[in-house]
Parts: C-alpha cells; structure tokens; sequence
C-alpha cells in the first residue's frame, strides 16, 4: 500500500508494476492502491490504481500484512515523510524497500526500510543510506556517503565521497556536493546548486557555487497541503 497520491507516489506505483519483484531478496510486491488523507481523492482512481482512504488505515492494514510504503514529500515541506512515519508508529517490518533492478549497489552499502532506489541510482562503495529515503532516478552516491532516514535525493544528484546528507534534508534535481561536505537535517538544497561548503541545517541554498537563500525557519510560505501530499 502507497501512502500519498503525488508525483513521487505514482513514479514509484510504476516502478512496482514493471518490477513486482524488486523488494529484498527478490521479494515481490502487488499494488493494492494508495492511502491519502485529501478526502478529495478518496474513491477515485490515481493512475489506474484506486485511493482507497485515508492513512489512518494504515495500522490495521500493516497488522494484515500488508507491506507499507511512505511515498511524500516535497521541498515545501521537506518534513512531512518523517513526521507520517513518527505518526503511525510501526515497525520498520511493516514498510517495503524498493530497488530498481538497474539500480546498482555495491554489497557493502546499506539500505534501510522503506527507502526507494529507482532506476540508474549507483551506490559505489560502503554507503549508507537510512530509512524511509526517497532517491531518484540517476543518483551517483560515492564511497562513504552517509543519507539520513526521510531524507530525498532528486534525480540525478551527485554527491562525491564522505558526504553526510541529514535526517529529511531535500536535495533537488542535479545538485552536486563536494567530498566531505555536511547537508544538515531539514535543510534543502535547490536544482543545479553546487555545493561548495557546508549547509546548515534548516536553511535553503541554491545556486552555483550555492548560497543562502532563505534562513532556518525563514522559507516563504506554502500552500497548505494534506501531509500526504507529494510532487
């Protein structure tokens, strides 16, 4: 079952569908539909697949057996992943791990639960990458690297080597980061931005070599969305 309804929901919902197979140790996985708390939604079809209601049914359908997948977030609220996860509470048993057959990673890296490899993504050598990670298509993660859980990289993001990317940090498309650097947690990282130095956490950076763009804490505001919303 998917929890959210948005871009990185349905890119992911078609990664299962080619791939059934692509879980640990081959497991397979069916889509049953998705979970999404904007009650507009509940009862319509989102790519052929039916949203089935709210995440409060995610407890007892877990408890069913159901494998769980939590496919949110956005740079507006690069939180929300982590917050939905803290919320239900459930054992990492309960969350499927996903990785794209041409995904390539090295067996001494590490993939936690509930994290989303999907096609052309390279972890080289000795990587580390947490729980409930988002990382999209053509992300290159050299030796050492280490990814935080709830964290998302987008496609194709570059990181060179002993990077440490922070608990829900939000790298956008194309970023590339420099050896040794530190993303802080909750920080976001904009599309194109080379970054150069360390980026503290909660802050936004962007640009080539990237500079601060808005302060911890001090983004514009977003719209409000359902904290199952996504791309």
């Amino acid at each position: 079952m998917v929890l959210g309804a948005g871009g990185f929901a349905r890119e992911t919902v078609q990664l299962l569908r080619a791939h059934p197979g692509c879980g640990p140790d081959g497991r397979s996985y069916a889509v049953e539909g998705f979970l999404d708390d904007d009650p507009a939604r509940h009862g319509t079809l989102v790519d052929g697949a039916p949203v089935l209601g709210g995440t409060g049914l995610a407890a007892d359908l877990a408890a069913a057996g159901t494998a769980l997948l939590v496919c949110v977030g956005n740079p507006g609220a690069p939180t929300s992943r982590r917050r939905l996860v803290a919320r239900l509470g459930l054992p990492d048993e309960a969350f499927a791990t996903v990785v794209h057959p041409l995904a390539s990673v090295s067996p001494d890296s590490v993939v936690g639960a509930g994290t989303v490899l999907h096609a052309g993504v390279v972890l080289t050598a000795a990587v580390q990458v947490g729980r409930h990670v988002a990382v999209m298509p053509h992300v290159v993660l050299t030796h050492d690297d280490v990814v935080a859980d709830a964290a998302t990289l987008g496609a194709g993001v570059r990181l060179a080597g002993t990077v440490e990317v922070g608990e829900s940090a939000y790298l956008g498309s194309g970023a590339l980061v420099r050896e040794g650097r530190r993303i802080g947690a909750d920080a976001v990282v904009g599309m194109g931005s080379v970054v150069l130095t360390d980026v503290p956490a909660g802050e936004t950076w962007a640009g080539s070599p990237a500079r601060l763009l808005h302060p911890a804490h001090g983004r514009p505001p977003v719209h409000p969305v359902p904290l199952e919303s996504s791309p």
